[in-house]
């Protein structure tokens, strides 16, 4: 019986899960072969930073092993990087010379670090932080060297930053907004994120522009210059202010792209025998670089690869929860707020809570959370299906539990309650 064939380009999380989805919908439908650069089987990319702190072992986050594929009789081709698409044939080629046929194409190649272009950006020691290697790299630096510098006070920037810092290096970060994660919390929230990190010896520069990574004589680095002229040492330097969609393979191929692969609702590119997904792809203008919309894609994906083509990718209300250990972080939505939206924030410096709620015409449009996450998921669902929450507002600060009170009958009024809650400033504007 000759199956239609699929080749997967990309072994990495939306890849493997747009797979086993597919999967659970039609098992037997496809000759399936994929391709993979690194030389290891599917793993959990955004647990590399446990793995990076000493928590966990690279073994602990292969999600999928070699026998799963051998199982599942998928053709896994790693440590090969494709090269061509041959659009006319019907083929890939991979930089080994390994070609694959396909009737249907699924592209994702995912990113890559942003390196700045400073000079000295290629010496030895200067690294992106996207992968197994770039995580062993890190570890084996940190076991001989002192002096890290993390560009970037972004997600990637900080997991980076508080790894080393406790692999028992000195640790700088540098970062060009005024306050850490600027994309993912207000400055309130960012500003108590710094002092946490700080806490834990953790160094920053804000504001700051790098200008130059300098060479120790022997093609290392060992130092970086800031605009104006300081100098700090720096052993190991780890660009992390940044991704850019892989796009390179599809545009050889004359797929259109624009800050990612141009996809529709149902992730197909321009040749509708050609998906895109993760974050090599751009859907309406967006291009995601978190798990959660990536995993929406997957599904919409395997459903049309599936023949079953009913299911839309309409994007995806994104949030943010920080991976460092002991520092409890959360953020989703329009959590900046702005014209025609209130904010209701709650602060209480002595136990670093943070909470702002951000309303708009009656529905909860953002949430920013820090010191006290526990009702962040159920704030997410209230963003994500625009829940009319105007008769919870009094109460919508306080979380889920005390929000669903105000919707039961009072045989009296409960004005005294809210002394009960330990809260040492409450505003709202």
């Amino acid at each position: 019986m000759n199956r239609p064939r699929l080749v997967m380009i990309g072994n990495g999380m939306a890849g493997v899960r747009t797979l086993e989805e597919l999967l659970k919908l039609a098992p037997d439908l496809y000759d399936i072969t994929v391709f993979g650069a690194e030389p290891h089987p599917n793993y959990n990319r955004i647990m590399l930073s446990p793995v990076l702190a000493g928590e966990q072992a690279f073994e602990d986050i292969v999600l999928n092993d070699l026998e799963w594929y051998a199982g599942h009789g998928i053709r896994l081709l790693l440590n090969r990087s494709v090269v061509k698409i041959d659009r006319r044939r019907r083929l890939v080629i991979a930089d080994d010379g390994t070609e694959a046929a396909y009737d249907r194409l699924v592209i994702a190649t995912g990113s890559s670090p942003f390196i700045l272009p400073v000079p000295g950006n290629r010496l030895q020691g200067v690294i992106g932080y996207r992968d197994i290697a770039d995580t062993r790299q890190m570890i084996d630096t940190a076991r001989s060297h002192s002096h890290a510098v993390v560009i970037g006070g972004g997600l990637l920037g900080l997991e980076a930053a508080n790894g080393l810092r406790q692999r028992g290096m000195q640790v700088t970060v540098v970062h060009l907004a005024d306050w850490l994660l600027d994309r993912q919390l207000d400055r309130t929230a960012g500003q108590l994120l710094q002092e946490a990190l700080e806490a834990r010896g953790i160094r920053f520069r804000m504001g700051t522009h790098t200008e130059e990574l300098l060479d120790n004589g022997e093609g290392r680095v060992c130092a970086v210059q800031f605009q104006g002229g300081e100098v700090i040492a720096a052993d190991l330097v780890v660009m992390a202010a940044g991704i850019r969609p892989n796009v390179a393979l599809a545009e050889r191929a004359g797929l259109p792209c624009n800050r990612g692969i141009l996809v529709s609702d149902t992730l197909q590119t321009n040749d509708p025998r050609i998906y895109a997904i993760g974050e090599c792809a751009s859907h309406r203008g967006i291009a995601y670089g978190l798990v959660a919309p990536l995993f929406d894609q997957a599904g919409v994906c395997a459903n049309h690869l599936a023949q079953l083509g009913f299911a839309r990718y309409q994007g995806s209300v994104v949030s943010t929860k920080l991976k460092v250990t002991g520092i409890d972080l959360f953020s989703a939505g329009d959590f900046m707020g702005g014209e025609g939206t209130e904010s209701i924030t709650l602060s209480d410096p002595i136990d670093g809570i943070y909470k702002k709620l951000v309303i708009k015409d009656g529905v909860l449009v953002g949430a920013c959370l820090f010191g006290d996450t526990a009702d962040g998921g159920w704030y997410f669902r209230q963003v994500q299906a625009r829940t009319d929450i105007r008769h919870l507002r009094d109460r919508l600060i306080f979380g889920e539990a005390l929000a669903a009170e105000s919707t039961e009958p009072a045989a009296e009024p409960r004005c005294a309650e809210p002394a009960r809650i330990p809260v040492r400033l409450l505003q709202s504007a």
